[in-house]
Parts: C-alpha cells; structure tokens; sequence
C-alpha cells in the first residue's frame, strides 16, 4: 500500500489513508490523554485536520507497549474539589488527635491506681481488686466510685509516676457510688471539674483509667446521651447520668470522663457487658457536690419516712375529682415499724401523691425530696385512702 508524504515541522512523517477520516467519532470510554499528551480526544468529533495534530505529536514507540496505556489511565490527577476534601480531612484528623493528646496530658498525671483488699464474708481470705480515681486537689484528695473502695480494709494508691501511698478513706455514699479517699502527698497534680450542665450530646468525651490493670488506657468516644437515671447499689436512682461510647472495662470504675479542653465531665462508674459502646458515668457537677459534703462531713445526711413503694397509675376519676396534676403516684407496700411512717398514721394500700404541696408521681420523686434538710422538720404528706384524700403530718428522720 503507498503511503502518502505529509510534511511535519521539522520532518516529514509518513501516515496511512485510513487515519485521514472526516469526521471520525472519537471512543467516549477512552481516559483523558491516552492518544496524545497535547489535548483529550474523549466525547467529541474530530475532523483531518484534528487526526493529524494528534498523529504528529503521539509517540509511536510508547504507544506501543501496552505500559502505556495502564500507566496513562492510572495517573489521573485529583480533581480541585478532591483535593479540597483530602485536605480538610487532613486537618480535621489533625485537630482531633491534637485535641486528645492535649487533654490526655493535662489530666493523666492526675489518674490514680486504686489497689484494695476487703474481707470475704462468705470465705476464708480477702478478696483483692483495683480501680481507678483522680485527684482533686493538691494536697491528697481523691475522687472514685463507692464499689471500688466500699468496706475496704487496706487502700494503696498507685501514682501516674510509679509511687505508691497507703491510703484513707475519707467518706463513702453508695447511694450516687462515689467516694472520697486521701493520700498524704504534697504538691500533686490535681483536675479541673467542668460545669456538666453545659454538655452537648455528640461532644468529644475521653475515658482514662486502668481497665484490667492496664494503667494509664486511654479511649475515646462521644456522649451519647443526657440525663440517664440508673439504680446505686442501695435502691436509689441517680440522676443527671451521662451515656457514651468510649470503652469501658473492669478497672475504669472511678476513673475520669473528660472533654476537649482537658476538663473532668463525669466519673465513669458501669457499663452493660452484652452491649458495645453503651457505659455510663456520674456527672461533674453531681461529683462536686458529693465530693465536698464527703470532705466536709464524711457522709451524705437524707432523710427518710420508712416505707416500701411502687409507682402505680391513679385512676382517672380521681384524678379530675382532685384536680391532681400527675397520672401516677406511690402505693405504700409496706411500713416500717417505730418509722416516721407508721407514727404519722400511714398504712399498706394508701396512695402518696405530694409531699409538702410538691406532686409525687414515683418512689425516685419522693427519694429527690428526703435530703438532709428535711431531718426533723415537719412536712404534709398527702395520700389517697380508697377514694378519700388525705393529709397526714409527718417528722422525717435521718437514713442510716
């Protein structure tokens, strides 16, 4: 076949008649630059003139190799907008693994080891275990759960520096599962609690303890949700609990939840084993308060009038004849002997629904009522006793 001259800029090439088409369709499934570094040949129509500046430029021996078409179709350059993303990923990681190391390494120094011994009842031999806490203050004070040092006989507390001190406990409530201990050691790195009213579900939340022994873990995570209520060991529910996803495991108890800012948000204290990702922790500003009546007193004071309970719907007929504003109340199960209770005149079968003109819908709305300020001030208890409303007067008494 005679091929036909066609003068180029600095030689003459030699073309064959078939590449001199008008109007060839170009394949719309072929990448970018694959026929010619100079311009894309993809989704448009090319005429003569076209085939040849293509010709002219394209490499005849790299075409060739089959390297160059799995090299050219791979080294697509990301787009501007990916590129954008890529880099905004990039920082967000960046700001993220910032904000966890800075708020690891405020708070760290603080997290203690906390090794007990109780006795066994049931046993011979004491029954050893450990948990986590952090200091308060500088000069001993430490914060932890009511399980990890509850009935203990000997504490040793275990600094982020390696030294161990015995330790005292300085005072215990099971009934929101914190307790105080005290070390005596001098100029000790201590936490800053945060104002857990303002936490935001979603917010960063950093778990750091010493789950099975493993000092100085640390996990991370998000608050999952406010406002939790969960049973203590005594019967009483706990309020302002804060749900979140960081891991938790045996030895977290007591150890601190903490935020961003490297600021103590709760006191990490259960988790439910069959689940992932759902642990819970008593919040800061529930801890502060505990925390300083335990320092000051040794105990939290609450009052109590010495009945069993159970929240019961009230029929809606007493509800409108009373013009009550709950749909529940409390049914008095039992009443305990020589109780505020009994001498007030309160019997099995009664309906308590307000407490000093304050609506009682439920045992835990009754239990918000009966703190320390009530000991020995008398108070109006109403009750409903078979379809007659009632006021009794009642003196609560100091729980032991």
């Amino acid at each position: 076949m005679t091929g036909i001259a066609v003068p180029g800029p600095t030689e003459e090439k030699t073309f064959w008649p078939c590449l001199l088409l008008i109007q060839a369709p170009a394949e719309s499934n072929i990448r970018n630059g694959v026929y010619s570094l100079d311009r894309p040949v993809v989704d448009e129509w090319i005429g003569q003139f076209e085939i040849f500046m293509v010709m002219i430029t394209a490499n005849f021996e790299r075409a060739a190799r089959p390297e160059f078409l799995l090299s050219e179709g791979k080294s697509e350059r990301p787009s501007g907008n990916e590129t954008a993303t890529r880099a905004v990923d990039t920082a967000l990681l960046d700001e993220y693994s910032r904000a966890v190391v800075s708020a690891v390494e405020r708070v760290a120094p603080s997290v203690v080891n906390i090794e007990v011994q109780q006795r066994n009842k049931n046993r011979r031999g004491d029954i050893a275990g450990n948990g986590s806490g952090f200091v308060i203050t500088p000069d001993g004070f430490i914060l932890t759960n009511s399980h990890v040092v509850h009935a203990a006989i000997r504490i040793v507390v275990n600094l982020s520096g390696g030294r161990d001190y015995p330790a005292q406990l300085i005072g215990d409530d099971p009934e929101t599962d914190l307790a105080v201990i005290r070390i005596d050691a001098p100029q000790l790195v201590h936490v800053r609690l945060a104002d857990s009213e303002s936490l935001r579900v979603g917010q960063l939340a950093i778990a750091i303890g010493n789950p099975f022994g493993f000092q100085a873990s640390v996990t991370t995570g998000v608050i999952s949700a406010l406002g939790r209520s969960m049973y203590s060991q005594s019967g009483r529910l706990i309020d302002n609990i804060i749900q979140t996803d960081a891991a938790l495991n045996p030895g977290n108890s007591g150890g601190p939840l903490v935020n961003s800012a490297g600021e103590v948000i709760g006191v990490n204290t259960a988790m439910i084993r069959p689940a992932q990702g759902i642990c819970f922790s008593i919040a800061s500003n529930t801890a502060r308060l505990v925390a300083g009546w335990l320092i000051r007193d040794g105990r939290i004071r609450r009052s109590y009038i010495g009945v069993a309970g159970q929240n019961v719907p009230l029929h809606r007929r007493v509800i409108r004849f009373y013009n009550l504003s709950l749909e529940t109340g409390v049914l008095v199960v039992s009443v305990e002997k020589n109780s505020p209770a009994e001498r007030a005149g309160l019997r099995e079968g009664d309906l308590i629904v307000a407490f000093n003109g304050q609506p009682i819908g439920s045992v835990h709305d009754l239990h918000k009522i009966l703190v320390g300020e009530q000991i020995g001030v008398s108070a109006s208890l109403t009750i409903i006793r078979h379809t007659e409303k009632m006021e009794l007067p009642i003196l609560p008494a100091e729980s032991r």
